[in-house]
């Protein structure tokens, strides 16, 4: 239950936190707050869950005010000012740490488990400080949506509109904060920031709305947190019905905060994979159709040109013939023309490919259009007409049909097309004498 609840947390609060680039925050607050806990149970003399935290969250708050003077007072970039903050308080935490540990109940303590996490050590009223902190920490969010919104993505306008941006921008730093604190005991110091940030990360793979984000993370960080847990406990062992080793290890020896971190990572690297837009698979098989689709295209206005002037016969042309015209590979036209047959668009015949009358109206727009995308080229960007087929050859493809009668429109207004020209038929091939092209 108290990891559930942290993951949930501190998914939707690290969502924010890596929109506004800040992912690297929680990772040094997590660290930065280990002096903290070592100096509050050196005061209190025992693990009280309420002065660690505090302890904690103080010092976290000066490792925030730390790296905001760099930042502000220095030359020194933020990123480096969190390194330094980050390694300097985490070596004072480690030095501390070994000053804690030669107390008398230091080791009974078990202040080392906030170096990795461990759930085991938990008590029921850090349950409780979990449960309330997370209900805080969600019920702020859902009320300052709208201004986080504007925040992580335009700070400007929001600055322009009258907002407090320093006291928004705080405050939703403290949330990070103090997810970041309540979450030691279970992922720790080093693995922390991982739980902020693999969640969000993974959610971004899947939509391109904020809230639908902060759902997903919200969901992502629960998972990965509940099945990292069962996965380090005893459970799968007892579903089994025997002790299965892992590296000499059982599996209820494992650590849960790395365990957590694996299963997050995992969900992050399905997402990066299988999502259905962003998504490694995807891009690939979109990226495979816009190639595909771009060389049947070429393979079409080649045979109409190749046919224009026989045209309207619609002759054969011998796929020899059609590969020395294009220097392509013999085994791709193969591969191409049969697939333009299966749409329809050609005819073999004994080695000769003959447009269809779908084709070749098809093969008649797709002419058109490159060859007014040529005549745009040469009179409004001077390119030289005798090198302009391969800069349309790079652009044509993606032209919507409104733009492309938009510019016909235009050209034929401004007399730059040649007089034979058409809005049905594709104006001449470049390049072209320049008197025709003129006014």
């Amino acid at each position: 239950m108290g990891t559930t609840l942290l993951g949930i947390t501190a998914g939707v609060v690290g969502s924010y936190a890596v929109l506004r680039r800040r992912a690297l925050v929680g990772d040094m607050l997590a660290h930065a707050a280990l002096p903290g806990i070592c100096l509050a149970f050196l005061i209190v003399g025992a693990r009280d869950i309420f002065a660690l935290s505090i302890g904690a969250l103080a010092s976290g708050l000066v490792g925030l005010l730390l790296v905001s003077i760099l930042c502000r007072w220095t030359r020194t970039k933020e990123d480096a000012a969190i390194g330094i903050v980050l390694s300097t308080f985490f070596g004072a935490g480690v030095v501390l740490l070994s000053f804690a540990q030669r107390h008398h109940q230091g080791n009974q303590a078990g202040l080392d488990t906030y170096l990795f996490g461990e759930i085991a050590a938990m008590q029921s009223q850090e349950i409780l400080l979990l449960l309330v902190v997370g209900a805080l920490v969600l019920s702020v969010v859902f009320a300052l949506h709208k201004e986080f919104k504007v925040l992580s993505f335009d700070p400007d306008f929001a600055a322009s509109q009258g907002w407090p941006i320093f006291i928004l921008d705080f405050s939703m730093m403290a949330l990070l904060a103090i997810v970041t604190i309540v979450g030691l005991p279970i992922c720790g110091v080093i693995l922390m920031a991982a739980l902020i940030i693999l969640p969000s990360a993974a959610a971004r793979f899947w939509t391109n709305q904020l809230g639908t984000l902060l759902v997903l993370a919200g969901i992502f960080g629960a998972t990965s947190a509940a099945v990292g847990t069962l996965l380090a406990s005893p459970v799968p062992q007892q579903l089994l019905g025997f002790n299965p080793l892992i590296f000499g290890w059982t599996p209820s020896h494992l650590p849960p905060g790395p365990v957590i971190v694996l299963t997050t990572s995992s969900l992050l690297i399905v997402s990066l994979i299988i999502a259905p837009r962003h998504g490694i698979a995807a891009r690939f098989i979109a990226e495979f159709r816009l190639r595909a689709r771009i060389f049947r295209e070429h393979l079409l206005r080649s045979l109409y040109e190749m046919s224009e002037a026989e045209l309207p016969a619609r002759p054969a042309i011998a796929e020899s013939a059609l590969v020395d015209y294009r220097s392509w590979n013999r085994w791709l036209v193969d591969l191409q023309v049969r697939r333009a047959k299966r749409h329809g668009l050609v005819e073999l015949k004994d080695g000769a490919i003959r447009l269809t009358e779908e084709g070749l109206t098809t093969a008649a727009d797709l002419t058109r259009t490159h060859r007014l995308w040529e005549l745009f080229l040469v009179k409004y960007a001077n390119i030289a007409a005798d090198h302009v087929d391969r800069d349309a050859d790079d652009v044509e493809h993606l032209l919507p049909k409104p733009l492309i009668e938009d510019l016909h429109r235009r050209l034929a207004a401004e007399g730059r097309l040649p007089l034979q020209s058409r809005a049905d038929k594709p104006p001449p091939s470049m390049p072209e004498s320049p008197h025709e092209l003129e006014p």
